[in-house]
């Protein structure tokens, strides 16, 4: 198409790749978004729960462990798509429009961000989620997913400052 001739060359199986990649990214982070929002209103609603009897702490108790986890889960689902949307901005820096790589180091930041603010909400909720060694184990595959997130974000700027023109990805397999 007419946007083509503005493609690094042999980037064309990148972009086509990309295109649909970067649209699912965002439609799911949208509906993490919403999943966000009803796994801290589950998690309010246990709170909110009776606790007058031993039987009804018990079922107080047990709900806010399982609303803790669901309220975990969701912002860990963001960190991760965080990692692939810098994945694809670090992919494309390099080996794509030179006028346009100033949005892929804002990629690259968002991502970050995002990652960020996800995984301290990741943080808040592993006290009560009753699993000291869940806790632990969510913690560490969340920092290390953040980190990831951090090195490629960090790589992505120093492409686009440097400007200079990578070789293209290998082909994929068919």
């Amino acid at each position: 198409g007419p946007r083509a001739g503005r493609c690094r060359s042999g980037s064309a199986a990148l972009h086509a790749r990309a295109i649909p990649a970067a649209q699912e990214l965002v439609d799911r982070l949208l509906t993490l978004a919403d999943e966000d929002a009803e796994a801290y209103a589950g998690y309010g609603s246990a709170l909110k729960l009776p606790r007058d009897t031993e039987q009804e702490k018990a079922a107080r108790a047990a709900a806010i462990r399982a609303a803790a986890l669901a309220a975990t889960l969701s912002p860990l689902r963001t960190v991760e798509a965080s990692l692939e949307v810098v994945d694809l901005a670090e992919q494309l820096a390099g080996r794509s429009n030179k006028n346009a790589s100033s949005d892929l180091e804002v990629a690259a930041l968002l991502s970050v961000a995002a990652c960020r603010s996800a995984a301290a909400n990741v943080y808040i909720n592993l006290p009560s989620l009753g699993d000291e060694e869940q806790a632990r184990d969510l913690f560490r595959r969340t920092e290390g997913i953040a980190d990831a997130v951090e090195r490629l974000a960090s790589r992505t700027r120093e492409l686009v400052r440097a400007g200079k023109e990578r070789e293209p990805l290998p082909a994929e397999p068919a």
